[in-house]
């Protein structure tokens, strides 16, 4: 069966009314121009990837939601806080604090999610307990008072969790238990809370759980006793600890993208496991992919997830379970591997990639449409190429889709920072 051509993926992942038969716009030439909108001596930074329509403005577009730090150069412990702040768009990027978290890390953040029920002024985050170690999710609303306020924290006294994404639609969030996480995968955990799971393997009563974000309701999707029972069929072997990252929900709600991985801490004489999983949003028809869909993975529409396979950005349908087609080419996509996210509107596609040698990050952005694309500048990552403490690209687009957030190091090398891509097409 011939492959699809740029046509036909357009159809498969763009919101527009394009058919089959609709002619393609004339590629543009595109710029970008670059802005650098914190500076130091602290540390700015979003925290995680702008996939799954994970947004840092709020619904209006003034505002972008943002962690601060006073240190880059150790992970965080648990007295170690990080400022949340609101950077105004409208006023210079002035930055104004509105709460402070300790469930935090450089790769990920806080898990900052402006709530598609309410946009313009709530967003989740994770917070910790300082004197249970306990994880939960915090609801804040910065309409709320004169600084914002705590509506909701979902805290669970046997099953501590916080938020590892949410619906995109709104209504629900994806938890999973973090200080397992600081076990078995420092660089995405909290170090020092609460784990009630030290010891087991393959807890019945941990895995992916799914909360209600008006009543607060909880309910186990999966657990890692399920998952290990369907990866030793797989494998044939011993199953080790089993973790849990990147819980993405699709665009239409309805299915979750997961990675169960397992013997990533060096332990000898155990199977390394990193293999991806699809299920229904309520837990139903949990399967296995044929493929290794490599990088951090991007939901399309209509069942598609884009990641790598080889050298090629591909486009897999988990339904047939089978690559059916690619964006670009390798020589447009030097490494497929790198962070990825599609626009809201879905007519464009941004990979950002590290340049070991040249310690910079870099981003490539397509359109979908007409394959026109560019390349931008290189952004200094100094000494932090690698390790719990990397500067991975992490590219987060605006409500508009045209514009992205990027981090990289401030002038004199000293401090994180963020800097804002303009995409503009002649």
């Amino acid at each position: 069966m011939p492959m699809p051509t740029i046509k036909l993926l357009v159809i498969s992942l763009s919101i527009t009314s394009i058919t089959l038969t609709a002619k393609s716009e004339e590629p543009r030439q595109l710029t970008i121009h670059s802005q650098k909108i914190t500076s130091g001596p602290m540390n700015h930074f979003f925290g995680y990837i702008g996939h799954v329509q994970n947004v840092p403005w709020n619904g209006d577009g003034r505002y972008i939601i943002a962690l601060r730090s006073s240190f880059q150069n150790r992970m965080p412990g648990p007295n170690d806080s990080a400022d949340i702040v609101l950077i105004d768009t409208q006023k210079e990027y002035s930055i104004r604090k509105i709460d402070q978290t300790t469930a935090w890390n450089p790769q990920q953040g806080t898990m900052l999610y402006w709530n598609p029920k309410s946009p313009k002024t709530q967003f989740f985050f994770n917070d910790r307990d300082t004197k249970t170690g306990r994880v939960f999710c915090v609801l804040f609303d910065i309409a709320k008072g004169e600084n914002g306020k705590r509506l909701k924290e979902y805290r669970y006294q046997n099953t501590p969790i916080g938020n590892s994404g949410v619906a995109q639609k709104g209504g629900h969030f994806l938890g999973i238990n973090y200080a397992r996480m600081a076990r078995l995968r420092p660089v995405t955990g909290y170090k020092g809370t609460l784990d009630w799971t030290t010891g087991q393997k393959h807890p019945k009563d941990d895995g992916i759980f799914k909360v209600n974000t008006e009543d607060g309701s909880k309910s186990l999707l999966i657990s890692f006793n399920d998952l290990a029972i369907i990866l030793k069929e797989k494998y044939k072997n011993e199953i080790p600890s089993l973790f849990i990252n990147h819980t993405l929900w699709n665009r239409e709600d309805d299915r979750i993208f997961f990675f169960a991985r397992g013997g990533w801490n060096g332990t000898k004489n155990e199977k390394k496991i990193n293999q991806a999983f699809v299920m229904n949003s309520d837990g139903s028809k949990l399967k296995l992919l044929s493929k290794h869909i490599g990088g951090h993975p991007e939901w399309g529409y209509d069942g598609k997830i884009i990641g790598r396979i080889g050298k090629d950005q591909v486009i897999f349908d988990t339904n047939s379970q089978r690559v059916i087609g690619s964006i670009g080419t390798p020589s447009i996509f030097s490494d497929p591997e790198g962070d990825i996210a599609l626009s809201p509107d879905g007519k464009w596609f941004v990979n950002g990639y590290k340049n070991k040698k040249k310690r910079k990050n870099y981003y490539v952005i397509y359109n979908l449409k007409n394959g026109s694309h560019v390349k931008s500048n290189g952004f200094d990552i100094g000494k932090w190429t690698s390790g719990d403490l990397r500067q991975d690209p992490s590219p987060c687009w605006n409500r508009d889709s045209n514009k992205i957030i990027v981090p990289g190091l401030s002038d004199n090398g000293k401090s994180r920072q963020l800097f804002i891509l303009n995409i503009e097409s002649n």
